[in-house]
């Protein structure tokens, strides 16, 4: 296979396209001040993985703005600290600020010059405005969670998108699935038989950050560090040719 024989990149929107980790860990700080110490960013982000899958699986209809809220929540119930709730509501506000990854806005201006770009992403509509302010580019579809019901992994999620695309005469053939997710990307387009790339944000981390981790051998069609690598992949192949 090669990169250029497809038409359309689906991609991941957090921690892919937009730095969410750093988003994260910075919304985290008034809750560690008032804890009245520092956290490492590792220990932050696995405080907010181990809540946020059971808030998603637990109500699949919530907002994501709402869920970001029950997930600060919950940290700081686990931290025995009694949180306002505006302290709560100002962590789910944060997603407005959270930055894009250096490589992404140039990344993605490459890109639509050769593919179609669709975003299938868990988050409400409004948080994705937010981050598409960022990003700097006009995405040809967007998919969340709030259009759908359900949060990857669910598979449901990736039928929706197949469904639509195919309507716009996008068959699974032509799209090359893009994230850096494998709980919650990788595992289930390969699974249902979509090419994929897989942009290894944390390569070299010695946990998962704020995604489950994954045990188990997860065949990707192209492994990339960055989405900065995966376009000097694309201009390599295209000069070749």
């Amino acid at each position: 296979m090669k990169l250029s024989q497809f038409t359309t990149l689906t991609f991941d929107c957090y921690g892919t396209l937009i730095d969410w980790e750093t988003g994260l860990y910075n919304a985290l700080q008034p809750l560690f001040e008032m804890a009245g110490g520092s956290f490492e960013k590792s220990d932050a982000m696995t405080a907010f993985r181990k809540a946020e899958g059971p808030a998603q699986e637990y109500d699949p209809n919530m907002l994501y703005r709402d869920l970001l809220a029950a997930v600060h929540r919950e940290i700081a119930n686990q931290m025995g600290l009694d949180a306002s709730e505006e302290m709560h509501q100002n962590f789910a506000r944060s997603i407005e600020y959270w930055p894009a990854f250096p490589d992404s806005v140039d990344a993605l201006q490459y890109l639509k010059q050769h593919y179609k770009l669709v975003i299938l992403s868990n988050v409400d509509n409004v948080g994705f405005t937010y981050s598409n302010r960022h990003l700097q580019v006009e995405f040809d579809a967007v998919y969340t969670a709030e259009d759908i019901g359900s949060y990857k992994p669910n598979r449901g999620n990736f039928h929706h998108m197949l469904s639509k695309l195919a309507e716009l005469g996008i068959e699974k053939k032509n799209i090359l699935h893009t994230a850096q997710s494998l709980y919650h990307d990788m595992v289930p387009a390969t699974e249902l038989g979509f090419s994929t790339c897989w942009i290894d944000r944390r390569a070299g981390e010695k946990d998962s950050g704020a995604t489950p981790p994954v045990n188990q051998k997860v065949d990707v069609d192209w492994r990339f560090v960055s989405l900065a690598d995966m376009v000097n992949a694309h201009k390599a192949e295209i000069c070749s040719d």
